[in-house]
């Protein structure tokens, strides 16, 4: 039996809910894939407290596989996102009044991890089910990029037969579409080794 482990972010910026959590926790109640237990763990919107809660969720399931999950306001895809830097720079505080301004992740730690996850097999998958997706190679530099950043680098030097990634999802994409979007996702992340040889990058 497979586990994967997936996270979403509490609610932030004064909003009442954040779409990531909800995701994630109507994949844990769906199990929507065989041989495959979904498990769902929620993250502080806080720099200081958010890898610590995520390092416990993976101790505590002993996951295959991690798909953190954040917010896009700006987006309408779920955006697998391909480069996670070594850069806090928040625009907002987050939600423990933190606004860190140049500060890196991992101190001493490589400029930037990319995802060793096969995102274009995946965003092929998605669209072929008819939910909106594309690669994305900015995870911003809050909260989000911060718990990316601090995965692959747990990954690259704890843990390095663990996969992770993560994930953006819109604001205005109903949730059942989410899920199914991040069930082929995740399908795709299990099943395939070598992604697609096709071309997902952007001119800007």
């Amino acid at each position: 039996m497979r586990t994967v482990l997936i996270t979403g972010f509490e609610p932030f910026d004064g909003a009442a809910s954040n779409p990531s959590r909800d995701a994630a926790e109507l994949l844990a109640r769906r199990q929507p894939l065989a041989d495959t237990v979904f498990a769902a763990a929620q993250l502080p919107c806080v720099f200081d407290t958010s890898l610590s809660v995520l390092r416990a969720a993976i101790a505590e399931h002993r996951p295959e596989l991690v798909v953190c999950l954040g917010l896009a306001g700006g987006r309408t895809e779920i955006t697998p996102e391909r480069v996670a830097i070594n850069l806090d720079d928040a625009r907002i505080p987050d939600n423990a009044g933190a606004q860190p301004v140049d500060r890196p992740v991992v101190p001493g730690g490589p400029a930037a991890y990319l995802a060793d996850l096969p995102l274009k097999a995946a965003v092929a998958a998605m669209t072929a089910a008819g939910v909106p997706a594309s690669v994305s190679y900015t995870a911003g530099t809050f909260v989000c990029n911060h718990v990316f950043y601090g995965l692959l680098h747990l990954i690259a030097t704890e843990n390095p037969t663990l996969r992770g990634g993560f994930v953006h999802v819109p604001p205005n994409l109903q949730i059942d579409r989410i899920a199914d979007g991040l069930t082929e996702l995740t399908r795709t992340c299990l099943e395939t080794e070598t992604d697609l040889a096709v071309p997902a990058g952007t001119l800007h």
